[in-house]
């Protein structure tokens, strides 16, 4: 059945719904990691706006960084309910330890390319360590694929995974790519609107 399917979309609903489960602390733990993506998409969409207000043409890769960065945080926001509900138990074993790393390294690797600007040699742990994440994003899908095969784990979940995949794929393919150009528009936006 199609994602906008009928039955799919009470899935989603039910999914969602779970969200007023969340204890304190799993509001807590939400309301960091996606308003820290969230902060990913409006930072980097944002730079961009400042720059085009100042004449600044950006190339196209540009603007697919905060379209990725989007993407992957509204996938997130649905999987992370999920996490912190009814998958709460099981990924107390190994599934948490790989998510940690997985967001380290995701999140290591932004901060180096962005550092990378003015550093060059920056780029080799920024590489490395975006190659990790998503080696270790790999490592999650079979956690993740070993559940649902059991039936003990839903097609939402599993769906907002081929969003966090397409959206981290995009923002990071795009992120490298506008590294490779020289990160054209930057000096100009920075000289201009701060």
């Amino acid at each position: 059945m199609l994602p906008g399917s009928s039955p799919q979309r009470s899935a989603l609903a039910i999914y969602v719904g779970r969200i007023r489960e969340f204890t304190r602390t799993d509001w807590l733990v939400y309301l960091a990691w996606v308003g820290m993506m969230l902060g990913l998409v409006l930072s980097t969409g944002g730079f961009l706006l400042a720059g085009h207000m100042h004449g600044v043409t950006w190339p196209t890769e540009a603007w697919l960084v905060p379209a990725g960065a989007l993407v992957f945080t509204i996938a997130i926001a649905i999987d992370t309910i999920g996490h912190r509900t009814v998958y709460k138990e099981v990924l107390r074993g190994g599934e948490q330890l790989v998510h940690h790393v997985t967001i380290a390294c995701g999140v290591s690797s932004v901060v180096l390319l962005v550092l990378a600007y003015e550093h060059p040699v920056l780029a080799i742990p920024a590489g490395v360590l975006t190659v990790l994440s998503f080696i270790y994003s790999l490592i999650d899908e079979a956690f993740h694929w070993r559940r649902y095969t059991s039936h003990r784990s839903d097609p939402v979940e599993m769906w907002s995974h081929v969003g966090i995949f397409v959206g981290h794929g995009i923002m990071m393919a795009a992120w490298w790519r506008c590294y490779q150009l020289g990160y054209p528009g930057v000096r100009e936006t920075l000289a201009a609107a701060f």
